[in-house]
């Protein structure tokens, strides 16, 4: 299945080229790499595991597994009609008879059993080595489709935009801003028009990457520092998007929380994405739902490694964090009331 999805992202890969809207295709193309990646990883994993167990199992059975194995070696090499001899007689041989009726359905049913375990055990070795080239295949697919979106992106003239951005007004809110609030609050003062209201888009909505939320809005870290935010993580070099349509009011650096992108998708309400390694988009330009606004850094896990964390028995470490931020007008809000931590992206 995994290996299925990676082959429909290649073809979709060869024919976003060709289409007009490039930027939707190779996003869409982008995910599918990540998620038959995921999907891949998860699945040697659980091999992997099962591996393990069979193995164990037949370990722990080594002696039981010698003395069957014994008996059908005997049984191989004697004569049909010695075996059904017995030294007391008639009488005995007709018991030792019933008897051997008696006890072979179940060294059959042992005998079965144990074919049925080896033959697990190679299936999940082979799928195990042809893993290598499929996971090399789709890793190269994924950066390639990457590298594809980023300049898909850079070429893009088609946004509309809210408003022009001015260059030297961010440049003199950044330079007056000391922290990742300040900035922030300078930006709703300077709110423009238009937008749907909060109401109409606010509850439900998926993650902006695909990850798990590791710390919560308002909760402390190991050093007990607590931000008005929630931590994601999530994969290198993951496709980090906007849920639905919003403005770009700023993309670049910012501080020390890295490249940061704050999107504006509801009149008065800022998203602020800080951890990104790249910000796609401009100042002022409208995204549509689903447009790519950034990627993770990180470096990607090579196949290698890959199939080692699955015969150890990990689904591969989710290294980044995403720092996501939610203010309305001038106060910050717990991003659970837009966003289900829980819902996978569509």
């Amino acid at each position: 299945m995994a290996a299925a999805r990676l082959q429909e992202a290649q073809t979709a890969l060869e024919a976003a080229t060709a289409r007009s809207d490039r930027v939707a295709a190779l996003t869409q193309t982008v995910q599918a790499y990540e998620d038959g990646l995921a999907a891949l990883r998860d699945g040697l994993r659980r091999a992997a595991i099962r591996q393990r167990t069979l193995e164990g199992d037949l370990n722990a059975r080594s002696d039981e597994v010698a003395r069957l194995l014994g008996v059908l070696q005997t049984m191989g090499r004697a004569p049909t009609p010695i075996l059904l001899l017995h030294p007391s007689g008639p009488t005995g041989t007709a018991r030792s008879g019933m008897m051997l009726a008696d006890v072979t359905p179940a060294l059959q049913d042992k005998v079965t059993a144990l074919r049925d375990q080896l033959d697990e055990v190679a299936v999940l070795q082979g799928l195990q080595n042809d893993a290598l080239s499929v996971l090399e295949e789709g890793l190269a697919g994924a950066q390639a489709a990457r590298a594809a979106l980023s300049a898909a992106i850079a070429d893009r003239t088609d946004l509309p935009r809210r408003f022009a951005d001015d260059p030297v007004q961010t440049a003199v809110l950044l330079a007056s801003s000391e922290t990742l609030t300040a900035f922030a609050s300078g930006l709703t003062e300077t709110q423009v028009s238009g937008g749907p209201e909060a109401d109409a888009i606010r509850g439900g909505l998926p993650l902006p990457v695909d990850g798990q939320v590791i710390r919560r809005f308002n909760e402390p870290d190991s050093a007990g520092i607590a931000r008005p935010g929630i931590l994601i993580s999530t994969r290198p070099r993951a496709l980090v998007t906007t849920p639905v349509a919003a403005t770009v009011r700023y993309a670049g650096p910012l501080l020390d929380y890295g490249t940061v992108v704050i999107l504006e998708p509801a009149a008065g309400t800022l998203w602020v994405i800080a951890g990104l390694a790249e910000a796609f988009g401009e100042a002022g330009q409208i995204l549509p739902e689903g447009t790519p606004v950034g990627l993770m850094g990180g470096a990607v896990t090579q196949a290698q490694d890959i199939l080692t964390e699955s015969a150890q028995g990990s689904a591969g470490q989710r290294t980044e964090t995403l720092y996501l931020e939610v203010r309305d007008m001038q106060s910050v809000v717990d991003p659970a009331e837009w966003f289900a931590f829980e819902r996978a992206r569509p």
